[in-house]
């Protein structure tokens, strides 16, 4: 039997997730829990300094017009920003590489046009694909509009330097538009090296923790089943990661522990750095052609002796 500390803290961790998945069905339909009640809280002081307020533009002979147009209730116990989790992380890891790295093309596919995308553009250009379109961008923003679960998309070999940040997460789960398929992550993942040239270089980032799909919003992904689709493909260079907490970690050892119980994460943010390999096969023809160079050379230099 569990003693009376183990029970407490399941049903407090059963009454979170239960708490959680009704706050996210409801501000699936705009509505949104927690702001309501930070809005009640809030609401009698705003009605008193509006008062005040009203009050002091009247004794200087109502200057101002005020207006209750745009009622803000809940923002003075909100925080002035937030400087950790998945996106303040990886979006400022990534995009320092990037700027020390200077590929002479780099690619994103998916990523935040607002926080990622933005940081790159800053300093220098970046081409975009996204299966959504963008209404308007940077001159520093080249967008294409394209579907990375298609199996033909036309850039191969395109670019020597490709970021995908949590995005691969979502393919093939209907959220964006896409097609619904089960493997959607996995031909993303080949459809995303296709695009890099060999020995370039593609930062990824996925939710990382015990494998599932909260559906339809996003995958959550085991280490392995990543180091799994690279195999053979790519070369893991570089791992940092984004804790349950929000903090990170950067460039930490992928020891088999580590792998195995996804760095101690339920809903973390694994940022893996790969660099493409040749395949086998472009290997093996190009050794052929040099086999067969090299024969008919030869066959040359022996008819020139014999005549």
């Amino acid at each position: 039997m569990p003693s009376v500390e183990t029970t407490k803290k399941i049903k407090r961790m059963v009454a979170g997730s239960v708490l959680k998945s009704v706050h996210a069905w409801l501000s699936a339909f705009g509505i949104n829990a927690l702001r309501f009640v930070f809005a009640f809280r809030g609401l009698p002081l705003f009605v008193k300094e509006y008062w005040i307020l009203k009050q002091q533009n009247k004794r200087k002979g109502s200057p101002f017009r005020i207006r209750l147009t745009m009622p803000c209730l809940d923002d003075r116990y909100a925080s002035s920003g937030t400087a950790q989790g998945h996106y303040y992380h990886q979006d400022l890891l990534v995009a320092r590489r990037i700027f020390r790295s200077n590929p002479r093309r780099h690619v994103d596919v998916a990523s935040r046009v607002d926080g990622f995308v933005a940081h790159v553009a800053s300093f220098r250009t970046i081409e975009v694909f996204d299966i959504r379109p963008l209404g308007s961008a940077d001159p520093s923003i080249i967008f294409r509009q394209v579907d990375l679960t298609s199996p033909e998309t036309g850039f191969q070999d395109y670019c020597d330097s490709l970021s995908c940040l949590h995005a691969l997460e979502h393919f093939g789960l209907g959220r964006y538009g896409d097609p619904i398929d089960l493997h959607g992550h996995e031909k993303g993942f080949d459809n995303l090296l296709k695009i890099l040239r060999p020995g370039g270089t593609l930062y990824l980032s996925v939710p990382i923790g015990s494998e599932r799909i909260d559906f339809n919003a996003h995958r959550v992904l085991a280490i392995q089943t990543i180091l799994s689709m690279a195999h053979g493909k790519a070369r893991l260079i570089g791992f940092s990661y984004v804790d349950d907490a929000g903090d990170l970690h950067e460039e930490v050892p992928l020891t088999s522990e580590a792998v195995s119980s996804n760095c101690g994460c339920e809903y973390g943010c694994g940022i893996f750095e790969f660099s493409k390999t040749s395949s086998t096969k472009g290997r093996r023809v190009k050794r052929m052609s040099g086999i067969s160079a090299t024969k008919k050379k030869n066959a040359a230099r022996s008819r020139h002796r014999r005549y």
